[in-house]
């Protein structure tokens, strides 16, 4: 096996988080390795401090002009309230926390560059990483077709899952296959691809014979005052919110817990969240490869416990796989 060599020494560098941002410390050793505070300024996730070095073999594939600038620009789309677990403001009200620029800074250490973290709207964040302003974009950004016509590069990090909250002391799981849901009422948000899923699961059961009650309600408090009074008996959720609730909810009198997850991009293809560069960059190679550093030296495993996404992981950073298809994207 190759032994990677590790790079000099480098100044400590204070992680300047812009836009919703804050200050983040970062201390580098003799020996050129970073500490990266994973899940600071967070009440529900689990902060840890790991250790990165600078990788110099991946730090060599960069383009001249990233290594000149000594600066990796991440651009996050969570204005103008985030979406916790994956990237919101922490609870000292400056910074720009979550497991999508968490993972940022991470990428950053490897790399041997400073993170500048910049929070934008969803919408502007694409066009901030096309025109250059953003370097990568960390951000819940699932592979797609479409957007890879639309001129964007990806480095897969984590599945794309919906998942299953009910109480915790409701013994029933998802196993996967649509039949097991026969006889339950489920909650899912309107107008969303879970929804659209849910529906079709149950014109299946219908056809079989068989009945799902599909509930909707105004917002996500009245969802979860259902699922605590026993009204439904499973919420139908992207996946890393429902880790966060689970955490929110682990020590009070109605504890919830995850009770199986599902594709989003449905039961023939495996959804991937990525990195994206704007295509042709030279950015997603160097960018994939510092993820599986951290995947096969156990930061990329430390860094998914912390925000309770276990459930999420990849075994390696595939870059530009298969994404939804155009009619789905």
């Amino acid at each position: 096996m190759k032994t990677r060599k590790i790079l000099p020494a480098v100044a400590a560098i204070a992680l300047l988080v812009g836009a919703c941002g804050g200050n983040i410390q970062a201390s580098t050793s003799a020996n050129g390795s970073q500490t990266v505070s994973v899940a600071a300024n967070t009440a529900d996730a689990h902060p840890v401090s790991l250790t990165v070095p600078v990788v110099a073999e991946i730090r060599a594939q960069l383009p001249k002009k990233f290594l000149d600038r000594g600066k990796l620009t991440i651009g996050v789309g969570a204005l103008p309230s985030g979406f916790p677990p994956l990237a919101y403001v922490g609870t000292d009200q400056r910074t720009l926390t979550g497991a999508e620029p968490d993972l940022g800074r991470l990428v950053a250490a490897v790399l041997g560059l400073e993170p500048d973290v910049q929070n934008a709207s969803w919408q502007n964040l694409f066009v901030r990483l096309q025109s250059g302003q953003f370097d990568a974009g960390f951000s819940n950004i699932t592979v797609t077709e479409q957007r890879k016509q639309q001129g964007f590069d990806f480095a897969a990090y984590r599945e794309d899952n919906l998942g299953f909250e009910t109480n915790r002391a409701n013994a029933w799981n998802f196993d996967g296959n649509y039949e097991v849901l026969a006889g339950k009422t489920v909650a899912v948000d309107s107008g969303t691809n879970q929804e659209k899923i849910l529906r079709e699961w149950q014109r299946k059961l219908t056809a079989e014979g068989k009945k799902l009650d599909v509930r909707n309600f105004a917002d996500k408090n009245s969802t979860y005052l259902a699922l605590a009074s026993g009204r439904i008996d499973a919420y139908f959720a992207p996946n890393p919110g429902i880790a966060y609730h689970v955490a929110q909810t682990a020590k009070t009198p109605n504890p919830t817990r995850s009770a199986g997850k599902y594709s989003g991009a449905g039961a023939t293809l495996q959804g991937l969240i990525a990195a994206t560069t704007k295509k042709d960059n030279g950015l997603v190679k160097p960018v994939a490869a510092a993820i599986d550093y951290l995947i096969q030296h156990g930061q990329y495993a430390k860094w998914l416990a912390a925000y309770g996404l276990e459930n999420e992981a990849v075994k390696k950073a595939e870059v530009n796989p298969p994404g939804l298809p155009l009619s789905d994207s």
